[in-house]
């Protein structure tokens, strides 16, 4: 119903930046604007932890406390692309991210997707 593709993972020192894409398709139904998009993260051998997302409703954002203040989550629903601005970054954040999408609007730092990206992976070195 809904694909997402990420894009934009690769290696990059510590205290560098990247920004992940997660471009959207395929549901005719449903605007990508009424879906709630949000990262999450799964190191080896660790269970997937949220990172951030923006809620459909009001485009409120939310954060990890690991991640707050560093990241930036946004979206462009013109593109239907969300976005995860990472800055300062750290080698805790080496991982897999993944794109998600839920349907309903959140209101804290948690969400519950329908879809997920199959995910890209983000080295950061020291």
């Amino acid at each position: 119903q809904v694909q997402l593709v990420e894009s934009g993972g690769g290696l990059v020192q510590a205290g560098g930046s990247l920004r992940l894409s997660c471009a959207a398709s395929g549901d005719s139904g449903r605007a990508f604007s009424m879906y709630t998009m949000g990262w999450f993260r799964q190191a080896p051998g660790k269970e997937r932890l949220f990172v951030a997302a923006i809620s459909w409703i009001g485009g409120g954002t939310f954060y990890a406390d690991s991640v707050n203040g560093r990241f930036t989550v946004s979206r462009d629903n013109a593109k239907n692309t969300a976005y995860l601005q990472m800055t300062s970054l750290k080698p805790e954040d080496t991982a897999v991210y993944y794109c998600a999408a839920g349907t309903l609007p959140i209101t804290r730092a948690t969400m519950s997707p329908s879809y997920w990206g199959q995910g890209t992976q983000v080295t950061v070195s020291s």
